[in-house]
C-alpha cells in the first residue's frame, strides 16, 4: 500500500488532534505550537522511518517537514478561530 503523500495531511490532522486534547488538560494553552510542532516531528520522523514511499528519506528533512505540519495544524486552528469573529 502506496501511503506517499497522503501522510503529510495526516499529520497534520493528528497535530490538531493532540492540540485540542491539550485544551482539555489544565496545562497552559501557550505551550500547544509546541507540543503541536514536537509531536509533528515525532509523527513524521517515524513515518520515514516506517513508510518507505514517504516524503522524505532524510531525516533532518522529514523533521523539518513534522514541525511545519505541526505549526499549520495551530494556524489552521487559529484561522478558523478568526473566521468566527
Amino acid at each position: 500500500m502506496d501511503f506517499g503523500f497522503a501522510t503529510l495531511p495526516a499529520i497534520t490532522v493528528i497535530c490538531y488532534l493532540v492540540g485540542e486534547i491539550v485544551k482539555l488538560t489544565p496545562l497552559d494553552t501557550r505551550y500547544i505550537p509546541v507540543i503541536c510542532g514536537a509531536a509533528g516531528l515525532v509523527l513524521s520522523v517515524g513515518a520515514s522511518l516506517l513508510i518507505p514511499a514517504y516524503a522524505s528519506t532524510d531525516l533532518l528533512e522529514a523533521a523539518a517537514i513534522g514541525i511545519v505540519s505541526g505549526l499549520a495544524a495551530t494556524g489552521a486552528n487559529q484561522v478558523a478561530k478568526q473566521a468566527k469573529k
